[in-house]
């Protein structure tokens, strides 16, 4: 599959994650059956300006490095679950079968 293939994969799949909630990296890679956490956070930083970047997280619920605060800002003002400045990762994560 192409590069430009995937990074479309993985841009629709974030776009699905609902406000208050969050995917890994892994998570994403799983739910697409290919690549891997590296390959996500690869297209994320590259393309993910234009989807909600801040819903895509580490699996200990860590956000994205170097743009800690305003995905803290953001996360607060969609009442994303917390545990001081990491995502509850129990509370937060949504897989896209959950539609809500």
């Amino acid at each position: 599959m192409a590069d430009e293939e995937f990074a479309e994969l993985v841009l629709t799949v974030v776009e699905r994650i609902p406000p208050g909630r969050v995917m890994s990296y892994g998570a994403i890679a799983e739910y697409l059956g290919q690549g891997g956490p590296r390959q996500v956070g690869a297209v994320m930083s590259h393309y993910g300006g234009g989807v909600p970047w801040h819903r895509v997280v580490a699996a200990n619920g860590r956000l994205v490095p170097g743009h800690e605060q305003e995905a803290l800002r953001r996360h607060r003002r969609e009442k994303t679950p917390l545990r001081g400045d990491k995502v509850d990762m129990r509370r937060a994560a949504w897989w896209p079968e959950d539609e809500d």
